[in-house]
């Protein structure tokens, strides 16, 4: 049975796990190296800002009017235009996805211009292999040719159309810039690799190196034994967290709009359940590989794909968006992002911290039962 609590039996065995992190080079590597490779890839490797894409232009008129639209085209800056008379010698340019699109100004489209004052609708092929990309094409093409539509109406002296201005305005990311967002859901990514797939190889660890059976014939109780396993990686999970932060601050131009105390609370809120998963899955294994792959499939795959941080949930079918409520990252992203490009909004956040807080109590008393004091 454990004795009573000693303090320096717990300090002895924090020391003995923080002097085995130091001595393993992978799990600095995972911790701090990792983590920077993650957020340069999102940063720069990995964007959702559509810019300059690859279209082809059929001019099939050589009327005033369309070449004038063709120009716009050619300097919008939304689209990199390769130009051609017909619409077939670019469809072998679009099979083989060197464009995206085709935009079609057709024969008559000066002669209706001059007959209706209205533009003839011209013609936008896409690829729809890529859904969003199709869209977009479709979408700023269109933009590009109202636009022009509107330029031409009023040279001619007459009222363009629609007759209202749209102003549009977008919060706290006027650029629409995606590392905006993208970044800070990459640190929930890097604090779920840090606190979940480390800390699920510590018990496994000790029952393949065969000192599981030295442990349990101290007289540490099991709370106290994973309590020293679970502090230093959360220290190192708040490590990795600072260091992710200061480079998307500096580095990449992230704005820091909340405040440090909150950005504190959040991330040691996510880091319970992250660390209580680990090490629920390391004592329910008991084998390091068995472990490692358990916490990919069960932590690092659902906190990337089901928390909202690449997809939005909104858009998932409704039996995925039921799943995504037992995924603890869907409630750490709302707030990562807040905290960066909004503010401190506590009553957002208060409530995420608390369902974590309550996962991690859930995957805490889990693990305790999970950790016999026995050799299986």
């Amino acid at each position: 049975m454990s004795q009573a609590f000693s303090a320096q039996r717990f300090r002895a065995m924090l020391v003995k796990e923080t002097l085995q992190i130091l001595r393993d080079p992978s799990t600095l590597l995972i911790a701090f190296v990792l983590p920077l490779i993650l957020l340069f890839l999102f940063g720069y490797g990995v964007s959702l800002d559509t810019t300059r894409i690859r279209v082809g232009l059929a001019l099939q008129d050589m009327s005033a009017p369309a070449q004038s639209l063709a120009t716009a085209y050619e300097r919008s800056r939304w689209f990199e235009v390769t130009g051609r008379r017909d619409v077939e010698g670019l469809k072998p340019e679009l099979v083989a996805g060197r464009i995206r699109g085709i935009i079609v100004i057709p024969a008559d489209f000066g002669r209706r211009l001059a007959g209706t004052g209205e533009p003839a609708a011209i013609q936008v092929i896409t690829d729809g292999s890529l859904p969003n990309t199709a869209g977009f094409v479709a979408a700023y093409a269109e933009g590009v040719r109202a636009s022009w539509a509107a330029g031409q109406a009023e040279e001619r002296g007459a009222r363009p159309q629609p007759p209202i201005t749209l102003l549009q305005r977008f919060w706290f990311n006027p650029e629409l810039a995606s590392r905006f967002f993208l970044i800070p859901g990459s640190i929930a990514i890097v604090m779920t690799m840090v606190g979940t797939l480390l800390t699920a190889l510590v018990v496994a660890r000790e029952w393949e190196r065969g000192t599981m059976e030295a442990i349990m014939a101290t007289p540490i109780g099991m709370a106290e034994f994973l309590a020293t396993k679970v502090i230093p990686y959360f220290i190192l999970g708040l490590g990795s967290m600072t260091l992710c932060t200061l480079v998307a601050i500096f580095a990449f131009g992230v704005p820091f709009r909340g405040s440090p105390l909150a950005l504190l609370a959040i991330a040691t809120a996510f880091l319970m359940p992250a660390l209580g998963q680990g090490l629920l899955i390391s004592a329910a294994t008991k084998n390091q590989f068995v472990a490692s792959q358990v916490a990919l499939l069960s932590a690092f795959l659902p906190a990337m794909l089901l928390s909202g941080f690449l997809f939005e949930i909104a858009s998932m079918p409704k039996i995925i968006q039921a799943i995504t409520y037992l995924v603890p990252a869907r409630y750490v992203i709302p707030p990562l992002q807040t905290v960066f490009v909004v503010g401190d909004l506590w009553d957002l956040f208060l409530r995420n911290i608390a369902v974590m807080l309550g996962f991690g109590a859930l995957f805490f008393l889990l693990a305790i039962r999970a950790t016999r004091r026995r050799i299986a």
